[in-house]
């Protein structure tokens, strides 16, 4: 384990541009900003497991917009902003004006006035999270350069169609811990893996952000899933593109046992298909309730004839020495638990789930991260302070 001073010297060797930018995708960023928030989290996180406070804001607002449903993501969200010191406001858009037809600028500027951060779940709409997200980020730098707002807040993708910052950086931070350090993760293999779930229209942004964040760092991807399953091309190809620059491989598959093949970490998730998302986006905004269940009984059909893309323990026996770590996002589709056929078996999550709550539990430091390198240019800097000033969270 690194020591405190040892990770904020780590940040200082680094060159970034995260201050005052928003994440909104992580191929967005150089491997120095990945790296940088990798350490920004893991030195709050430091700081709390030592009982030293990391409030760095005295007052301030923080905006969650959720426009579909969350567990993991808008605690981690609360928890990340009242770690800095920020108070969390939900914008509930049913309960705003913008049901009454406020358009996005001006919506962007009314919640801003006294705000910090703004966190934005989209991944409803495919074509248009992301899009909504720059929307956003113009209004702001609009009634900035205008001296509306006293500060441009910064915007953290909580999730949008096209990628999950938060999720995939999460993930990496867990990987990193579980193997000892970012430099073991070059030419481990892991397997993102389609899984059958007994519903339909799950987003495609986890995906995406695994085989768009992994192959950064050296690793050996796989992409599996049945035919018809496909991501957005784009991203496919973005990864491929990483693989070759860092070293790593990535590949597509039409194989779940292919994949799982002597694979160091499995990730069996389930989506839509790239086609199905792009049906359902418009059938959702005419608030055509006909057309989404025949949709969504077509789909769970199709879904149907894959039943056997499960994580089983006999799945598990071909990765590399039988030994696999498992990952989720969460929840997962358990069989013969949430549901009677599903992602995974009961007993393979059962053997992984505290690893999965780990996981999950990364989260916070990581959200919390993005808003203190957005917030500070020399985050190493106001890190080092913190722990000097010694601050007990709790007092005794």
């Amino acid at each position: 384990m690194k020591s405190f001073n040892q990770i904020t010297e780590a940040i200082q060797q680094l060159k970034s541009n995260l201050h005052q930018n928003d994440f909104l995708l992580t191929w967005e960023k150089t491997e120095d900003e990945l790296k940088q928030t990798l350490l920004v989290a893991e030195a709050l996180k430091f700081l709390r497991d030592h009982n030293i406070s990391t409030k760095v804001f005295d007052s301030g607002l923080a905006i969650s917009n959720f426009r579909d449903n969350s567990t993991r993501t808008r605690f981690s969200f609360a928890s990340a902003c009242n770690l800095l010191g920020l108070e969390v406001q939900d914008l509930d858009e049913g309960k705003s004006q913008i049901a009454h037809g406020e358009t996005v600028r001006e919506t962007a500027n009314m919640i801003s006035f006294l705000t910090d951060i703004i966190g934005i779940r989209d991944d409803m709409f495919l074509g248009e999270g992301h899009t909504y997200m720059k929307e956003v980020g113009d209004a702001l730098d609009d009634g900035f350069k205008h001296g509306v707002l006293p500060q441009r807040p910064g915007i953290v993708n909580l999730q949008c169609d096209i990628d999950h910052p938060t999720q995939a950086m999460a993930d990496l931070m867990h990987l990193a811990d579980y193997y000892g350090g970012l430099e073991n993760l070059k030419g481990k293999k892991i397997a993102m893996t389609w899984a059958y779930s007994p519903s339909y229209g799950k987003p495609l942004s986890v995906p995406q952000g695994i085989i768009g964040l992994m192959t950064r760092f050296g690793m050996e991807v796989d992409l599996a899933y049945p035919e018809g399953y496909n991501l957005i091309s784009d991203v496919v190809d973005l990864a491929g593109k990483n693989a070759a620059a860092s070293g790593g491989k990535f590949r597509v598959v039409n194989s779940m046992d292919e994949a799982f093949r002597d694979a160091d970490i499995v990730y069996p998730k389930s989506w839509a298909p790239f086609s199905v998302m792009q049906r359902r986006t418009p059938l959702l905004h005419n608030n055509d309730t006909a057309g989404l269940k025949a949709l969504e009984q077509e789909c769970l059909a199709n879904n149907a004839r894959f039943k056997d893309w499960e994580c089983t323990e006999e799945k598990m026996k071909l990765t590399k020495e039988g030994k696999a770590l498992y990952m989720h996002c969460l929840p997962a589709d358990i069989s013969g638990v949430s549901c009677k056929e599903g992602e995974v078996a009961e007993s393979v999550f059962e053997r992984y789930r505290i690893e999965t709550y780990k996981e999950a539990g990364f989260k916070p430091y990581i959200i919390a991260a993005m808003i203190f390198n957005n917030k500070f240019k020399d985050a190493a800097g106001v890190l080092n302070k913190l722990n000097e000033r010694g601050l007990k969270r709790i007092l005794g």
